[in-house]
């Protein structure tokens, strides 16, 4: 790169997963893709508050939103609050002139006054700037242990999305689209097996398919049963 030039921009598979687009969640809450298309795109729709138990798929959709926003050039911020607890001023600050911020379980902060205040801060501060957000956490906010009222009442004003686990024809689904991004052969019987295999956290199935498709590609071999036991052993029925 020439001396003095701006640095490349990386591109947006490196960002975001290309598994995690809105075009790709399985299961969404009618008018919920379009919802978040529209805040990507800036235009004047509500914040959205996504709810959900962990691996449902809540940090796909904020990810895919994140994603969205950044293709049609605008300037995006994803920010698991677990990882900010304790110093989530800082954190906020640094999103500061974003278009489109998505915070991810607010319950990681829940209960933490100065991360309350913090949070209930920037809330107000992107309000008036124009700042779209999309939040999201385990609960709905008067679920959340929240000590700050005003806040509860903040998150209260925003839309709210409340998701529910896929049904074995849904995680199927969610599977088969991820074989064929690859390029992967999987066997339906291979499907059948691995659902009946392991729990509904659709997090850890798709951890776990992405571990099966490497063992795929390096093994020059299809996704069948017999491979599946050959990888991962007689794994009991969920």
């Amino acid at each position: 790169m020439p001396q003095g030039s701006a640095p490349a921009q990386l591109p947006l598979a490196l960002r975001y997963p290309p598994d995690q687009r809105l075009a790709t969640f399985v299961g969404a809450p009618a008018g919920t893709l379009a919802h978040l298309e529209a805040l990507a795109r800036g235009e004047a729709v509500d914040w959205l508050y996504v709810s959900g138990p962990a691996g449902i798929g809540k940090s796909h959709l904020l990810l895919a939103a994140c994603a969205q926003a950044q293709e049609a050039g605008r300037r995006p911020a994803y920010l698991a609050l677990a990882r900010a607890a304790g110093r989530l001023a800082d954190a906020l600050q640094a999103l500061e002139g974003m278009d489109l911020v998505a915070l991810d379980g607010l319950e990681a902060v829940a209960g933490v006054r100065e991360d309350e205040v913090a949070l209930f801060d920037f809330h107000n501060r992107a309000r008036a700037a124009g700042i779209a957000v999309v939040y999201a956490a385990i609960a709905r906010p008067d679920a959340l242990e929240l000590v700050l009222p005003d806040l509860r009442s903040r998150l209260g004003q925003c839309s709210g999305v409340v998701l529910s686990a896929l049904d074995d024809a849904g995680r199927r689904e969610v599977l088969r689209q991820r074989a064929q991004r690859r390029g992967l052969s999987v066997d339906e019987a291979a499907l059948d097996w691995l659902l009946r295999r392991v729990g509904r956290d659709l997090g850890s199935l798709t951890q776990l398919f992405d571990q099966l498709d490497r063992a795929a590609l390096a093994a020059q071999r299809r996704l069948t049963v017999p491979f599946l036991r050959q990888v991962l052993g007689q794994v009991p029925e969920a």
